[in-house]
This record gives C-alpha cells, structure tokens and sequence, in this order.
C-alpha cells in the first residue's frame, strides 16, 4: 500500500468515542427528509446517528472501502431496525456509486489526511462534488493539528487553513470553521451552484 511510508493506514480504529456525531451534524444543519452521505464512515457512527435526523423521507449512504468496519455496521443496521440506510463498499479514488446531483450534505471525518498524504484527493474530491447537490453541503472533521494521540502522526494531519484551501481548490465555497470536540475541527463548505 503506498501509505506505508507515513505509516497512516486508512482503516483504523472508530473514533466513535471522540468524535460527538450529534455534534458535528448540527454544525452542518442536517435536518429530515434531506440525503446525506458519510464519506469514509468506517463503523457508521456518525450515519446511524444521520438516519434518526433524516428519518423515513430522508436516505443516508454510508461508504467505505474497508469491509469489516461496514459490517460492523449492517449489523447494527440490523439489531436496530434501521430502514433509511444504504450501505455501500467503495473506493472513492475509484468512483462513487451514487447519481450527480443525489446528495444535500456529505460528511468526511478523519479520512481527508488520509487521501491528502496518498496524493489522492484530486479523484475523489471531484467524486463528492459530483454527487453533490449545487447548493449542497460538504463538511471535512479533521483531528486538530498537534502531536500526540489520539489520531494519526503529525505529519499527516491537516490545519484547517490546509483543509479550507483544499476545498476552495476544488470547486467549493468555504462557509466556516468550527471545534467540534476537544481533538476535532469541522470545516463546512458549499458547493457553488455554477459548478463546470
């Protein structure tokens, strides 16, 4: 894997413990009926918590490319019954299996540094924008930029000034910058409505 010389792997333990998914979901202003995707959702925390505020008019995507961490996540699917959830294995440098235009707001938390360091931000960037609704929401959870843990190294992790310009490089307008934890920061963007 071309991550190894950083030693950052994609899939690696759910920060389901720091990282508040209620939290960061009304930073971005989620509400019911609206389609939501969680981009990289590991385990799903942060989409299980999406599909109680979208509801029964409202659909949330859950992606990943690492399939022991979705199963994690059908099985909680399952014991609760939730029925607004698809649930889908993908490689976003790849392609996401999803129409233009589908989605109102995209969460990615803690796997942009991940893209950042494998130099693969370019193909999935223009994926989430495509996806994404003109006027839609995309919002980035990166871990804070110090050392120590938790998290990934320092030399991976992003500043928010690093994540805004990154965003603004591909096509969306920055609507502002939040802590939304004691380890996390939520960086909010939109994407423009005259998207090429």
């Amino acid at each position: 894997m071309k991550t190894e010389k950083h030693g950052h792997k994609h899939h690696g333990k759910s920060t389901r413990d720091i990282v508040d998914a209620d939290r960061v979901l009304r930073a971005i202003g989620l509400v019911e009926g609206e389609k939501f995707m969680d981009a990289g959702c590991g385990d799903g925390f942060i989409s299980l918590a999406a599909s109680k505020i979208v509801k029964g008019r409202g659909r949330v995507y859950a992606l990943d490319a690492y399939e022991p961490s979705l199963d994690i996540l059908k099985k909680e699917i399952g014991l609760n019954k939730v029925e607004n959830m698809v649930v889908i294995l993908s490689d976003m440098t790849v392609a996401i299996p999803l129409e233009d235009n589908l989605i109102d707001r995209c969460v990615m938390a803690n796997v942009l540094h991940g893209f950042a360091s494998e130099g693969t931000l370019e193909p999935v960037l223009n994926e989430i924008k495509r996806v994404i609704k003109p006027g839609g929401t995309f919002a980035v959870v990166e871990f804070d930029k110090v050392e120590g843990p938790p998290g990934p190294s320092y030399d991976v992790r992003l500043s928010p000034e690093t994540v805004e310009k990154i965003l603004e490089e591909h096509g969306f307008t920055i609507g502002g910058t939040e802590e939304v934890g004691k380890y996390h920061y939520l960086v909010e963007s939109i994407k423009k409505s005259n998207c090429d």
